[in-house]
């Protein structure tokens, strides 16, 4: 089964990583939400995406430097919400019925992985007893051994493109490098499409994610190919195509 997860709490209906979308896509039919975890200099947990403020606010400056004053002054582009807490997300999410949490740790704004953030994390998600619920997830290696020392009881997912590969030693590298670390290995569609006999010899289909998929020829064709996961800035359109190529193969 094709298994949909809203990018960013679906950021191509909503403002990315906003309680206002985070609200929204839980009347969605889909079966996972993703968002990012930066932590601040005054120890909060904050959810956005990029590691500066300057993309997706009306602020500018590095993320860590956001005070929970600051915070709350600091809005979304588009939007009157502002930046919220991994507290407030995992209030909201926690409603979710079975829906799975994919929370991407991400790093400081010069690449550096944050002090802590791990077990912060880890224990911020087993205070909303979403431990069973969720997958803590990173393109970076070390830290998801850090997250399997520091929180075995939570699942991992690995991100992973061209570019990120190459750095690593190559596709197949990679592979075998996080075999038996992760349980969904993340590969960017045009990485999947160019590469999928390795990957196919490497992985069953219910432990592929292609990602980032809007386009609707796109979308399509992953599903066809019966990827287990596929992930979209627009996952109403991902149901819908998803709905469609069920109806065609039920019995009349």
């Amino acid at each position: 089964m094709n298994k949909i997860t809203g990018h960013r709490g679906a950021r191509n209906l909503w403002p990315e990583n906003s309680l206002t979308g985070f609200r929204n896509v839980l009347a969605l039919e889909i079966d996972a939400v993703e968002f990012d975890v930066h932590l601040t200099n005054s120890g909060e947990l904050v959810v956005i995406h990029d590691a500066t403020l300057d993309r997706t606010t009306d602020k500018t400056g590095p993320v860590r430097a956001l005070t929970p004053e600051l915070r709350g002054e600091t809005h979304l582009e588009g939007s009157d919400d502002t930046v919220p807490t991994l507290a407030d997300v995992l209030s909201v999410l926690v409603t979710g019925g079975d829906k799975q949490l994919h929370v991407e740790i991400k790093s400081d704004e010069k690449g550096r992985p944050y002090p802590g953030i791990v077990e912060k994390v880890a224990a911020e998600i087993e205070g909303f007893g979403l431990a069973a619920r969720c997958h803590l997830t990173s393109f970076d290696v070390p830290l998801l051994e850090e997250c399997r020392r520091a929180a075995p009881n939570i699942a991992r997912l690995v991100s992973v493109n061209a570019e990120w590969a190459a750095k690593q030693g190559g596709l197949r590298a990679f592979l075998e490098r996080v075999d038996g670390l992760v349980d969904i290995v993340a590969i960017h569609h045009e990485l999947m499409a160019a590469e999928w006999p390795l990957i196919r010899q490497k992985l069953p289909l219910e432990r592929l994610c292609a990602w980032t998929l809007n386009d609707e020829t796109l979308i399509r064709a992953w599903l066809k190919r019966g990827i287990g996961h596929l992930t979209s800035d627009s996952p109403d359109l991902a149901l819908r195509l998803r709905s469609e190529i069920r109806s065609q193969f039920e019995p009349a």
